[in-house]
């Protein structure tokens, strides 16, 4: 079955551009040029993977990404900006954006991110259907990969699909140090080397969802220039 690509970018010509080049890339799409219409296809299409202008009439990039996120916390959110400013970069991470693409943009280089989160999201959903499921505990932390759930304490914690993967990986890696061009590699399936801010927002927002102090981390540490590593995990 094909997979499906919502655009939502309000300058035609970047549309165009990009509806041919996916659909010859073997993609369905659909396209909004406002980020009103584009929330209401993204709500009610369900795409594979969403390619997101922050530059947007009637409602901006970055409200779009939150009202998405509140909704779908699996669904490929790759923003396109023109900007070069760091905040945008990383305010579009923080509220749920998977990555970033700066125009003026090469199309190859935006079709290979495309095609590894979708596979990285179809991978994950394969993975959630062992025949046994695995479960991973440490402290009052619990991953089952099986129901693809994350507690603390017994009670569900929400993470997006991103987040999800990030951890196990770390979970199942538990004590070993993962650079961030591994986990670039790994989780973000990408074969060339990225912006390295976007696996440290990713770590950030990770940790203050699963740790009891976000500022003093017990379960994923750092160590300075070189990566993060789970600590204390264990499989049960």
């Amino acid at each position: 079955m094909k997979k499906t690509v919502l655009v939502i970018e309000d300058e035609k010509p970047i549309v165009d551009i990009l509806v041919f080049h996916l659909q010859r890339s073997g993609y369905d799409t659909l396209a909004a040029s406002d980020g009103a219409d584009g929330l209401k296809l993204a709500l009610e299409k369900k795409p594979d993977l969403i390619l997101l202008d922050v530059m947007l009439p009637k409602m901006d990039g970055f409200t779009v990404c939150k009202a998405i996120r509140r909704e779908n916390a699996a669904v490929p959110i790759l923003m396109l900006t023109a900007r070069e400013e760091e905040n945008d970069k990383v305010m579009g991470l923080e509220l749920g954006a998977d990555d970033y693409v700066t125009k003026p943009f090469a199309v190859k280089e935006l079709l290979a991110r495309v095609g590894a989160n979708i596979r990285r999201v179809s991978v994950a959903r394969e993975a959630a259907e062992p025949a046994e499921a695995d479960v991973f505990e440490s402290g009052r932390l619990r991953l089952h990969t099986g129901r693809m759930e994350v507690s603390v304490d017994g009670h569900p914690v929400d993470l997006s699909q991103r987040e999800y993967d990030l951890l196990l990986y770390l979970m199942r890696n538990a004590g070993a140090v993962a650079s961030r061009e591994e986990l670039m590699h790994k989780v973000w399936n990408y074969d060339y080397i990225g912006d390295l801010r976007v696996v440290d927002v990713a770590v950030r927002r990770l940790r203050e969802k699963i740790e009891p102090n976000a500022a003093e981390p017990v379960y994923i540490l750092t160590r300075r220039g070189v990566g993060y590593l789970f600590s204390g995990g264990g499989h049960a």
